[in-house]
């Protein structure tokens, strides 16, 4: 048995997410390999040798992989995917992007948010907004899998010595151009690896004091900022800030929910925090259960006393 883990990286080095799924190949037994597809992604290949446990790392170069269009990564992946016996992504906006196309171009079933590696054949994945748990086999002889990375703890970075095989890359799609894209600029950790995380909620009303209640805080604690799918859609946070299930899964060593109610979407992706802090003034508000420490009070009053004591 042999594992491909499709690498996300900036063409320079890789990011967090795959030490995870790394980890998550390992676990499917046999040997793993890393393709890093990119655009002068030598650096980034490098890196990935660098992991420990990949024992090979397919290098893809070219102009029509600069920047992951999911139907160039797909015919990239698609052609190596007869020696392996699992193609494993993180369950990241680009993993979910390109895994279903691999999938259905392989003629086989999807596997997704997979949170824990029974054997080579099962596992388990979240399902009915994380309320319960499916052990799922499959009989597949190619294994398309999504990983919760949130459920795996990274490999190391260091102390592999993976060799590196260059591939030819595949003609670029010609029903696909890239146009340009908008990179949003933020000082802050990332969201899905940020160690403190502070999210808002529809409670705070408006964009402005989103921004100015929960920034300070932030500031202060060196922290991530979120927000509830409430939030985002009433326009108060970006969709990039959106914790749930239908935006990112965090599980950050302290979560401080403030005027966050805890619908089921939004428990489903950030339960897993080591320790969650709610702030809310409705004390039957369903994010006190899943809290550690639940605060029954203004949060335009408790924020600020949080803050001053801090």
């Amino acid at each position: 048995m042999t594992s491909l883990v499709i690498a996300e990286h900036d063409n320079t080095s890789i990011k967090g997410a795959t030490f995870n799924t790394v980890t998550a190949a390992l676990q499917c037994g046999g040997d793993v390999h890393v393709l890093v597809a990119g655009n002068n992604a030598g650096p980034a290949a490098a890196a990935a040798a660098q992991i420990a446990g990949v024992s090979k790392v397919l290098h893809a170069d070219s102009d029509a992989l600069a920047h992951g269009l999911a139907e160039n990564m797909t015919a990239q992946i698609v052609a190596a995917a007869a020696s392996y016996t699992h193609i494993v992504f993180p369950a990241t906006a680009a993993g979910k992007n390109v895994a279903p196309r691999v999938a259905a171009k392989l003629d086989v079933g999807q596997i997704s948010d997979v949170t824990k590696v029974e054997s080579a054949d099962t596992f388990e994945r979240p399902i009915y907004a994380g309320n319960a748990m499916a052990t799922v086999q499959s009989l597949d002889a190619i294994k398309v899998l999504t990983v919760r990375t949130t459920g795996f703890a990274p490999a190391a970075a260091t102390g592999g010595s993976a060799a590196v095989e260059v591939l030819v890359a595949v003609a670029a799609s010609a029903h696909v151009t890239y146009m340009g894209s908008e990179i949003a600029k933020n000082d802050r950790p990332e969201l899905t690896a940020a160690k403190i995380i502070v999210s808002g909620g529809r409670a705070l009303g408006s964009a402005e004091k989103f921004n100015d209640v929960l920034t300070p805080l932030a500031d202060k604690l060196g922290a991530a900022i979120g927000a509830s799918r409430a939030a985002v859609d009433a326009g108060y946070a970006a969709n990039d800030l959106q914790v749930g299930q239908t935006g990112k899964i965090v599980a950050p060593q302290l979560y401080i929910a403030a005027g966050i109610s805890g619908a089921i979407q939004h428990l489903a992706g950030m339960k897993d925090s080591k320790v969650i802090v709610a702030i809310n003034k409705d004390p039957e508000a369903p994010i006190f259960s899943v809290a550690d420490y639940g605060l029954e009070a203004d949060l335009f009053v408790a924020v600020p006393e949080l803050l001053a004591a801090l």
